[in-house]
């Protein structure tokens, strides 16, 4: 409302003096109604000029809450106006009939300073209100994810798991509460044992819808194999995996590493998607680089993966790390931190000996998957290490 259209109080004893205020407020246009008490106003008043003398000491704290004030009084040591002040009224015009213009114009300011500490009174009421909504919508959404974290964990495989003589051990920590890391070991046969390890692009919820359809996709393929051309596996699936992946039309691509044991020969058979870092095998002190590369999954159309394998010695580690353990070792430069994580898969014979040298505060809380509500501060990426081992008497 602009000040010409605000209906101003005037509240003073009743005589000439009221009369001759009332008229010199309303020189400008100014709507003005004079009482001789501020109950007599009407409701839409917006402003009230009163006589330092028409209100008690006592009454002034009441009357400048309920309606913005401006008090004028006739000498600048009135002890009303000084009762007036006292009570928060900083607002006042000393002689008004004799300073007309400057009462005018403090009317106006006063108004127009009211308008707007009302304006900033309802985007207050409005912003606190939104924000209600969204911690609400925030407190549910944490729900979703940390229910969909369970059950992408009841995905995941147990840890340690056998298969005959090869032991598999995991840790997997999401940066918040669900991740695009993912593994899974199988026991295919007497003979085989299928694993994979994936890291799908970005984190969070969409990379872990992912994640389910790998699982999905690879138990479907386990089921259909026939346990022949264990060479062919890994690039196939890889492969069928990239068609998927670009048919969704989702956006997302993943590195992948694909790996077939065959435990009776003793030897590897494997197929990668832009693994990163690259699998780490240690035996007797010695730690070598698998070979090999691909492209990642998902990504371009048509493309072949590579067959791969290695043979496997009589006691060996095999480690699969996510890049996200990359920002959690020291170095310089990306070399030196290949460098220090080669160091240490070769020096420590467990998971947790490895995970355990890692700069990763309390987040190492946990098995096989760090907890939801760990105190440490959050991981930069998905962070997940998997450790093959063996092997002895195969009697699985």
């Amino acid at each position: 409302m602009s000040s010409d259209n605000a209906l101003i109080g005037v509240v003073d004893r009743p005589g000439a003096e009221r009369d001759a205020l009332a008229s010199t407020i309303a020189k400008d246009g100014l709507a003005v109604l004079a009482a001789a008490d501020v109950d007599q106003l009407p409701a839409e008043t917006v402003l009230v000029v009163v006589h330092s003398r028409a209100v008690s000491p006592g009454d002034w704290p009441e009357l400048c809450r309920r309606l913005p004030t401006l008090v004028v009084s006739d000498d600048r040591q009135d002890s009303e106006l000084f009762s007036a002040v006292d009570a928060g009224l900083v607002d006042y015009v000393v002689d008004p009939l004799r300073h007309g213009h400057l009462l005018r114009r403090m009317i106006r300011r006063v108004i127009e300073v009211n308008r707007l500490a009302g304006e900033r009174e309802r985007d207050r009421l409005r912003l606190a209100e939104l924000n209600e909504h969204l911690e609400t919508h925030l407190a549910m959404l944490r729900l979703d994810q940390q229910a969909g974290g369970q059950i992408q964990r009841k995905l995941l495989p147990p840890s340690p798991q056998y298969s005959g003589s090869v032991r598999c051990d995991y840790w997997l920590a999401p940066s918040l509460y669900l991740s695009g890391d993912f593994l899974d070991f199988q026991h295919f046969d007497e003979r085989y044992t299928i694993f994979y390890f994936a890291d799908v692009s970005g984190h969070g919820a969409s990379s872990a819808f992912v994640t389910v359809l790998l699982k999905y996709l690879f138990n479907r393929w386990q089921g259909e194999w026939d346990g022949r051309d264990p060479e062919a596996l890994a690039p196939g699936w890889l492969a069928a995996l990239n068609r998927e992946l670009l048919d969704t039309g989702i956006g997302k691509h993943a590195t992948l590493f694909v790996g077939v044991i065959d435990r009776e020969q003793r030897y590897l058979h494997y197929s990668l998607g832009s693994q990163f870092p690259m699998p780490l095998l240690v035996a007797d002190d010695t730690t070598l680089t698998l070979a090999g590369e691909g492209m990642p999954v998902g990504l371009f159309p048509d493309v072949e993966y590579p067959r791969l394998g290695c043979a496997l010695p009589d006691d060996f580690r095999l480690w699969l790390c996510s890049d996200g353990i990359l920002d959690c070792l020291p170095g310089a430069s990306l070399d030196e931190r290949l460098e220090v994580l080669m160091q240490r898969a070769r020096s420590h014979r467990t998971l947790a000996g490895l995970r355990d040298s890692l700069a990763l505060g309390e987040q190492v809380e946990g098995n096989e998957v760090a907890a939801d509500d760990a105190n440490g501060d959050e991981l930069p990426d998905d962070l997940t290490i998997m450790m093959l081992s063996g092997f002895g008497d195969d009697n699985a």
